[in-house]
């Protein structure tokens, strides 16, 4: 696809097999256009590795931390369940918001923990918010554990950020599904990897093998799931859609 923008003419043009079709520039489908190629090339340079969070690295958009903290603010969880926990920073992101609410622990849950990421962890002045689990997400044991440090608590917010495979975050939307609670929300992250397989470093293998297939397709499978975008606390203008890397992420727990 061709993506011309002419800002004396003040029109976005796409051609793509042999037809064009224009709209204005600043019109709600092209903001919609221009920011999912703006995300595709900021994720092959790496954009979003460069950001922390109280002093550790957090492999996020902002934008996508800014509506995780709207749905956070109004849902006040007791417990937030994270796989995948890179260096510490988004840990440090959810017990933040917790420590800032009044209430509220973090599971955080990763293959290996490097001793290192472990001590700036537990010896951060927000550590005693957070535990730490070392093991694959899908074994049996460390979802019994989790479950079982979740005890009874509620609200549950869980986040799938481990695996960029379909068939394991499909295992992990099995395993944690049971922890969610009503009104609360599971989130597969980095669906935007359906959008990346034509960018370097993209896979063809991920147009199908990727997080939003796997949570479209448990929601298929789960009708107490819907797969729904949070609404935004406050709304001004037309757009309706996030830029986010988390496409089709939000599964809310309806009963």
């Amino acid at each position: 696809m061709k993506i011309v923008i002419d800002t004396a003419a003040g029109t976005l043009t796409q051609a793509a097999g042999g037809s064009e079709t224009s709209v204005g520039l600043f019109t709600k489908a092209a903001f919609e256009t221009l920011s999912r190629e703006w995300v595709r090339i900021g994720w092959s340079l790496k954009y979003y590795h460069n950001f922390s969070w109280f002093g550790l690295p957090i492999l996020q958009l902002p934008e996508d931390l800014l509506r995780l903290q709207e749905v956070i603010y109004q849902l006040r969880p007791a417990v937030i369940v994270e796989t995948g926990v890179f260096r510490g920073g988004s840990l440090l992101f959810h017990a933040t918001l917790c420590q800032a609410l009044g209430q509220g622990r973090v599971i955080g849950i990763d293959r290996e923990i490097a001793a290192a990421d472990r001590e700036a962890i537990n010896r951060h002045l927000l550590g005693s918010r957070i535990t730490l689990l070392e093991g694959d997400s899908t074994d049996p044991r460390v979802v019994a554990h989790v479950r079982q440090l979740a005890g009874t608590a509620g609200p549950v917010l869980v986040i799938l950020d481990s695996c960029h495979s379909k068939e394991h975050v499909a295992r992990e939307l099995e395993c944690y599904s049971p922890l969610v609670t009503k009104g609360s929300f599971m989130i597969a992250t980095d669906g935007i990897m359906r959008d990346l397989v034509d960018v370097p470093g993209g896979l063809p293998a991920w147009k199908s093998d990727n997080p939003f297939e796997a949570a479209t397709q448990f929601a298929a499978r789960h009708p107490e799931f819907r797969q729904e975008q949070p609404p935004w606390l406050f709304h001004d203008g037309e757009l309706t859609e996030n830029v986010t890397y988390w496409p089709g992420a939000w599964l809310k727990r309806l009963r």
